[in-house]
């Protein structure tokens, strides 16, 4: 799923403004049909927790699936590969991606949760760069969307949503979505924090070599999540994970 869009009007922004930007995206809506336009949204970062809970019960009135990949307009994603392991998983109660259960909550910046009284970490979730939930859970969200507290963050308001449940998390680090990608692998699936130059090389290098990378760098090292302790220990980076 990509992001959906919502129409940029508010403070600052004239409706001449708004207008032309409506008639540019249904232009776009028009030649490709690959939008979801949610015109009662004002696009803002504030606004980005409501805006993919909209977009997953827009999903589960108006289409038949099994899965819903969210990822960001700057994330890299393999389709081929990720469709292909899709078929073999069961499509019930998955939510498949890069987790962290040590992450602090923010007290100040952008991230900021000033509405946060759960506990001094935020619960595991998977990292907002991509990751994958089954329909059932999707449906979930949209059954109980009336009762959903908003998080500034969505892939944490995830995470909450989700931590009472019976949901099978797979942690995996062929998804490179932190807040910086991890460098160049390739056996990643998918990869955030790209530019279009980057997007349009891992493309071509693929088209070409058949190969992600046009030379495998390393940036940071990655981890396995353990369940087996406290979130607060989950993550421990180590070399030799991708």
């Amino acid at each position: 799923m990509r992001q959906p869009f919502s129409l940029p009007a508010g403070p600052g922004r004239s409706v001449a403004a708004a207008r032309t930007w409506r008639l540019a995206l249904e232009l776009e809506q028009s030649r490709h049909r690959d939008l979801l336009l949610l015109p009662e949204l004002r696009d803002s970062y504030e606004n980005l927790t409501a805006k993919v809970l909209a977009a997953y019960v827009w999903l589960d009135q108006h289409l038949d699936f099994q899965f819903a990949l969210k990822a960001d307009d700057d994330t890299f994603v393999r389709l081929d590969v990720l469709v292909e392991e899709l078929r073999a998983k069961e499509p019930r109660r998955l939510y498949w991606g890069f987790f962290s259960g040590r992450g602090r909550v923010k007290s100040g910046g952008k991230w900021k949760e000033s509405a946060w009284v759960l506990c001094d970490y935020y619960l595991p979730y998977a990292l907002g760069g991509g990751y994958v939930i089954s329909a059932d859970l999707v449906r979930y969200l949209r059954l109980s969307r009336d009762y959903l507290n908003m998080w500034q963050s969505e892939d944490v308001s995830l995470g909450v949503w989700l931590a009472p449940i019976d949901v099978k998390r797979v942690h995996d680090p062929r998804f490179d979505t932190e807040y910086k990608s991890r460098g160049c692998n390739n056996k990643y699936i998918v990869t955030h924090k790209q530019s279009i130059e980057d997007m349009l090389e891992k493309h071509q290098t693929l088209a070409k070599e058949g190969k992600l990378c046009k030379e495998e760098v390393k940036l940071r090292l990655s981890y396995m999540y353990d369940w087996g302790v406290p979130p607060s220990q989950c993550c421990q980076r180590k070399d030799g994970i991708p």
